[in-house]
């Protein structure tokens, strides 16, 4: 069986591609978070680049001249974090990212807004079921998460 994550380098992130991650973060978001309000992407920007990329494991795809297209952050068996730039939507990265968490990172979880149907298509699509639901998001925002496991390694 041939991967997507094959065809497309996937490689670590770091420290000195945080500048660049956090804009494709925030491109991504308000391409596809329309629930969330300014004050609350504004409150989330600090957050992520102080704290939540250096709390997971950092992937990332990039074009030929070295731009981010995408990336994922795992931690232990979790999905935390994956964001494609909105150009580079629909081209296999966010699938390729997923793949390769799921098939090199053992991730088996993620955690989806709700209001993000997108999101939960793709996810579920990749093989995830919803297992459980948050009324409250992790900053204790009004912002419901879908809690999903993996249910089956045949949809890969």
């Amino acid at each position: 069986m041939t991967c997507q994550s094959e065809l497309m380098k996937i490689e670590n992130a770091d420290k000195k591609d945080y500048s660049s991650l956090i804009e494709v973060w925030e491109q991504s978001v308000r391409a596809t978070h329309d629930f969330l309000p300014e004050r609350d992407i504004k409150t989330l920007k600090p957050l992520i680049l102080e704290h939540y990329f250096d709390a997971v494991e950092l992937k990332c795809v990039k074009n030929e001249s070295g731009d981010i297209l995408g990336f994922s952050g795992v931690h232990a068996d979790n999905i935390e974090m994956l964001f494609i730039a909105p150009a580079a939507r629909g081209k296999g990265i966010g699938a390729s990212l997923a793949r390769y968490a799921i098939e090199q990172q053992n991730a088996r979880k993620v955690d989806v807004n709700e209001q993000n149907g997108q999101a939960l298509g793709f996810y579920l699509h990749l093989g995830f079921t919803v297992v459980d639901r948050s009324p409250l998001d992790g900053q204790g925002n009004p912002y419901p998460l879908l809690h999903m496991a993996l249910k089956s390694e045949k949809s890969l």
